[in-house]
């Protein structure tokens, strides 16, 4: 009988709690719901605030996630302190916590310190194409965590932030135009001379190269096979990749048309006659 009446006391003693509980369950619940349903239209307004107005999309993406990740935060105070939990117990908790998550996560936390570092440095931006951790692609996205690059074959690269900022990156939007640099063998019986006038005439001949500075052609090397020739040219960054592709094309066909050799390896075999080695 004592032990059906202890059992029974429990019971009671739940359900008492249960419905002292039971206000501030049901207010938590209803600011969860409500807080989710704020921080979507608060999370749309900042995006339509940022469409209206013509900011930098880099300073946009970081702040966007920025504002994401602390609405969530304040909303997961907002409903444990509702539940009962005392805000003095809360903030050591958090400190605690804090101190525990801050060493599980360094890396993570380097990858924030690096993302505020590249926006306020700005060593690139949002529609700008760099290469950087080995990875080549046009900067996607830039969170507070990562950077997002779509490489050649359309894929999304990740690239943690901290890696970004303490690595060597190369952006090639930063000046408006861009040097390339060619180097084509031709023989040594090949008229130096015809060959550098014929790579300066396609120079000339394409609207994509500029003018100024001038296209220049020079003697690189003289290599075991061939005279080796150096094109440089510049070009805006928007025409840079088709003045290089028509330069390639140009450049052999016009040689074959000069007859100016670009000579390839090759290997001869010499066949030896058995009887006489016999």
């Amino acid at each position: 009988m004592e032990e059906l009446t202890d059992y029974q006391k429990h019971i009671d003693n739940a359900i008492n709690w249960l419905w002292q509980a039971l206000p501030n369950l049901i207010l938590a619940f209803i600011i969860l719901v409500v807080g989710i349903w704020l921080m979507r239209m608060i999370n749309r307004l900042v995006a339509r605030f940022f469409d209206k107005k013509d900011y930098d999309p880099t300073l946009e993406t970081f702040l966007q996630s920025f504002i994401r990740i602390a609405l969530k935060a304040i909303l997961f105070v907002l409903v444990i302190t509702q539940l009962g939990v005392k805000s003095t117990s809360l903030v050591a908790l958090i400190g605690a916590a804090g101190l525990a998550i801050g060493l599980a996560l360094q890396g993570s936390l380097s990858n924030f310190a690096g993302g505020v570092l590249i926006l306020l440095f700005k060593p690139f931006k949002v529609g700008d194409f760099i290469s950087a951790q080995g990875v080549d692609g046009n900067v996607k996205e830039i969170t507070i965590f990562t950077t997002k690059l779509n490489t050649f074959g359309n894929q999304v690269a990740i690239i943690p932030n901290g890696q970004l900022s303490n690595n060597n990156i190369v952006n090639f939007n930063a000046e408006s135009t861009r040097r390339d640099k060619i180097d084509v063998g031709i023989g040594y019986s090949s008229d130096i001379k015809k060959a550098k006038d014929i790579l300066l005439e396609i120079c000339a001949a394409s609207e994509n190269i500029l003018k100024e500075p001038v296209p220049e052609v020079y003697v690189g090397e003289l290599g075991d096979s061939s005279v080796n020739l150096t094109l440089r040219f510049w070009a805006e960054n928007d025409m840079f990749w088709p003045a290089h592709f028509y330069v390639m094309e140009e450049m052999k066909l016009r040689f074959d048309k000069a007859r100016i050799e670009i000579p390839f390896p090759q290997r001869v075999l010499h066949q030896a006659d058995m009887q006489q080695v016999q």
